[in-house]
Formats: structure tokens, sequence, C-alpha cells
């Protein structure tokens, strides 16, 4: 097991620990058993984005881009040119003929864009004096083009030219999916009461005469009572998305029909008196859903600090861990083995095993929620609750690996699938991951490959 190596862990703040969730020193079914801190930050570092198989970039509030390479822990980079924070980060792939170039896109509090090319570091093209700062940033391959939400939707091609723009909500846009027919759905930023709750609009963008792009609003769906804080396209015929109160809705992405709808809560004891029921009451959040990740057939969502599982296929909860952090879960990801990763503000990165569970004694409203409901939402009561107990393909996800390291919440991460596993975080560091035995190879051909080139063999 990693200990704390860079700071403790009092540096998170007071918080209770979970006794069930210490590990101990063996972890098998961990085969992260080495790290290596890239350092080069020297503020928050809140996005880390994929460049190739073995190159990556990172950014945050320093205004830094910094591209490395995964294997060797080498900065190979450093990409200057914004002054304030970075709010925004992607990959920019596109091909030409045989040849394929993959740039940057950043977005920051400037309130500029720039483009970088990660092979010379060069600020390609930027764009400056925007209305507001951009908050989310999407590609559409397919079009050539790409998308930057703040308090406008704009629509740029690879030139950074602007093709068009529309005016959709007046608190901005915080994340961007890609649907069918030429549309995006985006959600806004905060709570609009008069409008509709936490909307979110479908742009269609329509091609003119000259090959000119427009963009018009289609519809805007009203159906969350929250803000939503989590968008994801989960294949090409769904998309989903997560309030702030704790309502999952699945969507069908062609004629933005709802598919599926979860409310996750706790159970309020019947009996109890009012006022019990108000101390024993979540904090919102709790509840709140505050990312989601899909494989297109599972969809993960993180919940306050726990994890819940939902199966696209079945429309129903397939493993679920009420308390898997000591707080809030900040990033997830669904592992090839049929597992899943997490992150947390409590500066800890750990990985899952969905098993069987073993139903206890106790009450269902114990486990990772005490009622979740199906159907449209509105203010009628919802349909009868059902218990967990009812559920007999229900699963647990049992803790297989803690990777502690960083001493401040880790915002992110990014796999290299055998090369390792990227962490960032608010203690300005980077972790790169790696298997001890697989390194151990490597370091050994590398120095026989020396001992060779010099005569020593």
């Amino acid at each position: 097991m990693l200990r704390w190596i860079l700071g403790g862990r009092e540096a998170q703040g007071s918080v209770e620990k979970n006794p069930v969730l210490f590990i101990g020193e063996e972890q098998p079914k961990n085969w992260f058993t080495e790290l290596q801190v890239l350092k080069g930050h020297f503020d928050i570092v809140r996005f880390l984005v994929q460049i190739d198989d073995f190159r990556f970039a990172s950014a945050g509030d320093d205004g830094l881009v910094l591209v490395w390479n995964v294997e060797t822990g080498e900065r190979l980079l450093e990409l200057r040119g914004h002054s304030q924070q970075i709010t925004a980060m992607t990959a920019y792939t596109h091909t030409s003929g045989e040849n394929t170039h993959t740039s940057l896109i950043t977005a920051s509090s400037d309130r500029t864009l720039s483009l970088w090319d990660p092979e010379t570091g060069n600020r390609v093209q930027t764009v400056s004096d925007l209305q507001s700062s951009v908050k989310c940033l999407l590609v559409l391959e397919r079009l050539c083009v790409w998308v930057s939400g703040g308090n406008e939707l704009c629509v740029w091609n690879r030139d950074f030219q602007l093709q068009c723009q529309s005016h959709l909500v007046s608190q901005g846009i915080s994340a961007t999916v890609e649907l069918p027919k030429n549309c995006i759905a985006a959600s806004c930023i905060l709570y609009e009461p008069l409008c509709c709750p936490c909307i979110s609009s479908e742009p269609r963008l329509t091609m003119s005469t000259g090959s000119r792009l427009s963009v018009a609003e289609v519809r805007r769906l009203s159906d969350h009572q929250d803000s939503i804080h989590a968008l994801i396209n989960i294949n090409d015929g769904l998309f989903a998305s997560g309030s702030h109160v704790g309502e999952l809705i699945l969507w069908d992405a062609v004629d933005w029909t709802i598919m599926a709808y979860e409310h996750i809560l706790w159970e309020e004891s019947q009996t109890d008196t009012q006022a019990e029921i108000r101390l024993a009451a979540p904090k919102p959040s709790e509840m709140s859903i505050q990312q989601l990740t899909s494989d297109g057939e599972l969809m993960v969502a993180a919940v306050g600090s726990g994890l819940y599982v939902y199966s696209v296929i079945t429309k129903s909860v397939v493993a679920y861990r009420k308390t898997a952090h000591d707080s809030n879960v900040l990033h997830t990801m669904l592992l090839p083995d049929g597992g899943l990763m997490s992150c947390s503000e409590d500066g800890s990165v750990r990985i899952w095993e969905m098993q069987d569970l073993l139903l206890p004694a106790e009450p269902a409203s114990a486990g990772f929620f005490g009622m979740w409901t199906f159907g449209r939402s509105n203010k009628q009561a919802g349909p009868p609750v059902k218990k967990v107990l009812e559920l007999p393909s229900l699963r647990t996800l049992e803790l297989t690996g803690d990777l502690i390291g960083h001493s401040g919440a880790v915002q992110m991460f990014v796999s290299f699938g055998e090369k390792g596993l990227v962490t960032c975080s608010t203690d300005h560091l980077l972790i790169a991951w790696k298997n001890r035995e697989r390194e151990s190879h490597l370091r050994s051909l590398a120095l026989f490959r020396k001992l060779e080139e010099n005569g020593g063999l």
C-alpha cells in the first residue's frame, strides 16, 4: 500500500474515516505498485488530456499547459500564454490526407482561446476579448468544427474563425455533448426558476449557402428540478444528465424523450417526528451528481461521496457503494475488467470490483439509497418505493486498491493502459502510477541495451 509520502491527510480537513474501507497493506488486485511524482505546476492542476499513446497535457489555475511523456515522466514542453487560470482544455485531432495531427485547445479566465501545437510548443492561433470566460469545449470531428460554451455558444472552424454563435441562456453553459442530426445538448450553470428548471437546450447546426454554419435552438428540456452538474454522451442513441438533487435522466439522443428516470434519495423514517426527519436529512452535496461516465453499457454516477452503477441496457441499478470515499467523488472511470476507479476530495484514488451483495439483517435503507423511483419527474407522488431487498441481482462495490499519494483533492485521472495512470490534484502535483514489476523489467532491458552499446556484454 502506498502511504502518504507527500503530506498528511489532515490537509483534507477533519473528516470521519470509514474503517470498513481500510484495505490494508496487501492489495493483490492492485497492480499500481510504483509512483512517480511529476512537478512543474505551482497552483491547482484541474485538467489532464491525452494527446497520444505516450503524451498527455496538464493544465490548471497557474495558466500553464505542460506536456509530458507518461513512460519517462519527462516534461517535454511548457506552453505559456494565458494570464489567468485555465477553465477548459481538449485535444483536437484533424486528418489531412494520410497525415493526422493532434492540437490542444485551451480556454482561460482571461477570456481567451488558444490553439497549441504539442510538437513544437507554439501557440498557433488565439482569440481574445471574448464576452465571457469559456467553461467547456467540444470537438465535432465529423463537421471539422469545435464548440465553446460560456455565456454564449460559439462554433469555430479549425482555423479559429468564428462560424456562428447563439445566446441560449443567461447564466452560461457548463457542459455540452454531441448528438445525432448535427445537434448539441448544452446544460446551463445555474437554476432558473422563472423560466424552467436548469435548462438543457438542443442547438442544431445547419449548413447554408456558401458553406456557412448557423446554430438555432430546437428545444428546451426542463424535466430536471435543479441545476445539471453532469452531462455525457452514452452512445449514438442515448445521452444522460445528472442534477444537484440526485436526479439521473436517460434521454433518447434522436427525439430527446426520457428513456429512464432515477431519483437517488435517502429514506426517512415514517414513524419519526418531523424534527428528527430534518436532523437526519442529507446535505445537498450528499446526493448531488457531480460526474457521470459510461462505456456504452454501464453508467457510473458520482453521487456525494458514493458510487452508483446503472445498466443502460436493463435500465436498472446493478451496483452501489453509499460511502466510497471520505468526501465528494470528483471523477470516475470504468475499467476493462469490469471494475471501476474513482478519485475524491479526500485525496485518494480507489479501485473497485463489483461483487454479489450479501444482504444484511439490517433494514434496506442502510444501502446507498433508501429509495429510488422510475418515471418522468412531476409534482405528483412517485411510484411505489422499491427496496434493496427486492433486487436479488443488485451488487456491491468491493475495494480492491487504494492509491494514496496526494495531499490535496484529486481532480481527475487519465489511463494509459499498461503504461500506467496519471492523477492531478490541488496539491499542485501530478502522479504517474505504474506497475513496479513492468517498470523493473523495462529498466533491466534499458540497462542491458546500454551495456551492449558500450561493449560491456
